[in-house]
């Protein structure tokens, strides 16, 4: 076939929107290009499967965002500065990372009004990169996880950090899944007698989770909180992926108002 070949590493990746996304945007804005799935298993070959596939730009997802990372050659300063990649682009058999996670999750969050003080749910590899840029942008972050070990890292960076038995709850203007809890389950991302503490007196709930509304979303919405899930972070990100991918022949408008058909398809 003619025209540039992008693709979405993960495993699993069967459940991805983002070729959808991708497609409809190559389509709507008549760019020559082709986005797929792949199920990549093992993450240490990302970067000769990359080659081997013939591959422009690729999104990473879980479990691969740390071999993204290690694949590049060069790196955008944000991407270096959080340590995680989700997006790499070729250019002259030079691979280069970038993290649109981020940027994305910052724009979907900035929706909401007068917003300061967050607090996250959960301390994995989402919340590295948005936990950095929203401080960059002048929020307080709080960040609470089941156990002490991946708080570390965030508590040596100067963020304030708690574990459930640890926890002393404070209001929050907006409260945020960034955790799989209620992904296939019934699971909330915290105990409930902690959630009822700080959601009453949050401006909104988030959940990083798309297409379905989660547990927590449900609590959130019977103590009447707005709510947004994680589709406009996902496709913010994509947005911002795609920038790159075409070298910035596109606005962000341009883009968005053909891959923002993918949620509605």
């Amino acid at each position: 076939m003619t025209g540039q070949l992008f693709a979405i590493f993960g495993n699993p990746v069967s459940h991805s929107k983002s070729p959808l996304m991708h497609n409809l945007a190559f389509k709507g804005l008549g760019f020559e290009g082709c986005y797929n799935r792949y199920r990549l298993e093992d993450g240490t070959k990302l970067k000769e499967t990359f080659f081997a596939l013939g591959l422009r730009g690729i999104n990473i997802t879980v479990p691969h965002k740390e071999h993204a990372y290690a694949a590049c050659d060069e790196l955008d300063p944000f991407a270096r500065k959080v340590g995680a990649v989700n997006t790499i682009v070729e250019k002259k058999g030079i691979l280069y990372g970038y993290n649109t996670d981020a940027p994305g999750f910052l724009k979907a969050i900035s929706e909401f009004e007068n917003v300061k003080k967050v607090l996250f749910l959960g301390a994995g590899g989402t919340a590295q990169s948005t936990s950095a840029i929203l401080r960059d942008e002048g929020y307080e972050v709080t960040l609470l996880n089941r156990s002490a070990g991946r708080l570390e890292r965030f508590a040596q960076e100067g963020f304030k950090t708690a574990t459930f038995e640890t926890f002393t709850p404070e209001s929050y203007d907006l409260v945020i899944n960034m955790t799989s809890a209620g992904l296939e389950d019934d699971a909330l991302p915290a105990p409930k007698e902690l959630l009822d503490a700080v959601i009453p007196s949050a401006k909104a709930c988030v959940d990083v989770i798309y297409g379905k509304e989660t547990p927590f979303l449900k609590l959130a919405k019977s103590l009447r909180k707005p709510t947004k899930d994680g589709s406009n972070m996902l496709l913010y990100q994509g947005i911002i992926a795609f920038e790159h991918f075409t070298d910035h022949r596109y606005t962000f408008d341009e883009i968005k108002a053909h891959m923002e058909k993918a949620f509605t398809l």
